[in-house]
């Protein structure tokens, strides 16, 4: 990852196409002004995906939750640039990618601070023909095999240690038979413990079950979580 200064900021990258980026370029505006925007997803607020020289990238700016959302959208309290968000994101997608983990590709970060506070986002790969699974099982079902390699691969995240903050179903994606793990927003590398891999699981179990209150029609049932167990504990060193 290299990181240049703006000014009131930095930018980071770990693409080199994406170098001599401005902060502008991490402005949803620049990019609808030449019709560059190629579809977007909308959550609480909206994700964008972009074409820059033939690449297909997802643009997410970070936003606050919970109570403090009242009080500031979208600012947080500086307390070192490696510690951003967005720095602390890109660099552990680095670090990720690299070993060959199931993640998009880092391209870039912008960081821009005003006073003791700073602003922050995040491109990352588009990742070619993806949903993530309330989509996909909103209108497709997964075999038990593909229930099991899910399991499987969220073992291979916890045996590296990695802690996903926000493990649900929405933030598993599948492509060509393949499942992906995205937003590392307050990732961290840890010492595997079963304590927190069960509050990961945990997480994603009352994710699927929130989503099937939603639509019931969706493609999840307790049998096939127990097939995703069922490889995880295959997969997970004890």
């Amino acid at each position: 990852m290299q990181i240049e200064s703006t000014g009131n900021g930095v930018i980071a990258w770990c693409e080199p196409l994406a170098q001599h980026l401005t902060p502008a370029q991490f402005q949803a505006d620049y990019w609808q002004q030449r019709n560059a925007v190629i579809g977007q997803s909308k959550g609480r607020y909206t994700t964008w995906f972009v074409e820059y020289n033939q690449q297909q990238w997802v643009l997410r700016h970070y936003w606050r939750g919970g109570l403090i959302e009242k009080l500031s959208r979208d600012a947080y309290i500086y307390t070192g640039m490696q510690r951003t968000r967005a720095i602390a994101e890109l660099a552990l997608l680095e670090k990720l990618h690299a070993e060959g983990l199931p993640v998009p590709r880092p391209i870039a970060a912008n960081v821009e601070r005003f006073g003791i506070w700073y602003r922050a986002d995040l491109l990352i790969e588009l990742i070619d023909g993806a949903k993530d699974l309330v989509a996909y099982l909103s209108t497709q079902t997964m075999t038990n095999e593909q229930w099991q390699q899910l399991g499987q691969l969220i073992a291979t995240f916890h045996n590296r240690g990695v802690y996903h903050a926000d493990l649900n179903a929405k933030n598993i994606l599948l492509a060509k038979g393949k499942f992906y793990l995205i937003d590392f927003d307050r990732g961290a590398i840890k010492t595997p413990a079963s304590a927190w891999q069960q509050a990961n699981l945990a997480r994603l179990l009352r994710s699927f079950n929130k989503e099937k209150t939603k639509l019931a029609s969706l493609n999840f049932c307790s049998e096939h979580w127990q097939a995703l167990l069922k490889g995880y504990q295959a997969n997970i060193n004890n």
